[in-house]
């Protein structure tokens, strides 16, 4: 079985929220996404990191109503082994996100450290997208890459969309070659901006991702709106799948071809189905957030 390939559940919001703003975090965990990340990263200042690491420690004393990971700092910065210390084994967390992750080796050395905790591995330079399946499967702990997408751009010199197109597409085919979900997006900046956020949405499904980070919580029906089928999927896929029953190739009355690959994909359409109806996530009226780089 290839790195990380363990069943993964259907998430498909992930929130963002500082770790040096433990009010902020609560009103996360409560928002209706499906994960929160608590930054100790970009989203904290400097001078902040050492109460955003025992602000966070002291949370993940229990277990938090849904699962919380944790955006740690980078590796070979001064404060990435004190967050591996006080985090690694805490009761209530969910998984940990490495940051600017370019080289296998540097997943295996934290899995080894952290005791099978789960890890995310976060690709945001020309190198890391270069190494992206070497990465994917680096250890089973890994069960996941996401994108930096700021950083990336940064990197890249990207000024349009177009130019984020192959690393995209890079890191999905890495992610289902290692038998890894399929990534989430990267978040969409601009929190009032919906219209656009759910045309990115879009654009990402058609892609390949599955679901996508959040920097507000007003972003998450939107983001869940777009990755939950439509009814007419779902009504597409239950047909492909009672075509497909006798097994075998065959086709539907309306000329769709019907091969054991579309019925698989058919059955993929209906377990995110299986969520349910969109459902409309409390959208806070506060307008903190935290923008990852």
């Amino acid at each position: 079985m290839p790195a990380g390939a363990a069943a993964h559940p259907t998430w498909l919001t992930w929130l963002y929220a500082p770790g040096d703003r433990p009010e902020v975090v609560a009103k996360a965990l409560l928002s209706g996404a499906d994960v929160v990340i608590v930054d100790l990263e970009d989203g904290v200042a400097p001078d902040r990191k050492p109460y955003a690491r025992e602000a966070t420690a002291e949370l993940l004393g229990a277990r938090p109503p849904v699962p919380v990971h944790v955006r740690v700092n980078p590796l070979g910065s001064p404060w990435f082994d004190a967050d591996l210390a006080a985090l690694g084994a805490a009761r209530g967390l969910s998984g940990l996100r490495l940051p600017k992750v370019v080289d296998p080796a540097e997943v295996v050395g934290v899995a080894e450290r952290t005791g099978g905790t789960a890890l995310y591995a976060l690709l945001e330079s020309a190198l890391g997208i270069e190494r992206a399946y070497a990465i994917a499967r680096s250890h089973p702990a890994l069960r996941g890459l996401a994108l930096g997408e700021a950083d990336l751009r940064a990197d890249l010199g990207v000024t349009a969309e177009a130019g984020l197109d192959w690393p995209r597409s890079r890191v999905v085919v890495a992610a289902r070659a290692a038998g890894l979900a399929p990534p989430a997006q990267s978040v969409h900046p601009d929190l009032r901006d919906l219209d656009g956020l759910a045309a990115s949405c879009a654009r990402g499904r058609a892609l390949g991702f599955l679901g996508r980070a959040a920097i507000h919580p007003r972003q998450l029906p939107v983001i869940e709106r777009a990755y939950l089928p439509t009814a007419a999927e779902v009504t597409a896929a239950e047909e492909v799948v009672a075509a497909g029953a006798a097994g075998g190739a065959t086709s539907l009355p309306d000329g769709r071809f019907v091969d054991p690959a579309v019925v698989a994909g058919a059955r993929r359409v209906l377990a995110l189905a299986a969520r349910g109806t969109a459902r409309t996530s409390p959208a806070a009226t506060t307008e903190e957030g935290v923008g990852p780089a």
